[in-house]
């Protein structure tokens, strides 16, 4: 078992649990394999290591962010409200 070219990763379930679910465990675990920018060094090095804690291969950096992301979609939108509050103070 493993992988085919069309189901990826979630060939390893076979024909189990249905088309949709098996695309939603596909869709979660390619942006948790993914790697992103490391917001210390800005090389693209920071990858998952558990839920929520990020860690850059290069300089080491660990930081919490998103369950499979190291920025979630709340996240994003907090630091923009953030952004606009400094904004007016200044």
């Amino acid at each position: 078992m493993g992988k085919t070219k069309k189901v990826l990763s979630t060939g390893r379930f076979g024909p189990r649990y249905g088309a949709n679910v098996r695309k939603k465990v596909l869709k979660v675990e390619l942006r948790k394999k993914k790697k992103y920018l490391c917001p210390q060094c800005r090389k693209k090095k920071l990858r998952w290591r558990a839920i929520g804690i990020w860690e850059c291969t290069s300089c080491g950096l660990k930081i919490a962010g998103g369950a499979w992301e190291p920025v979630s979609d709340i996240g994003k939108r907090a630091s923009m409200v953030i952004k606009r509050i400094e904004s007016r103070s200044t």
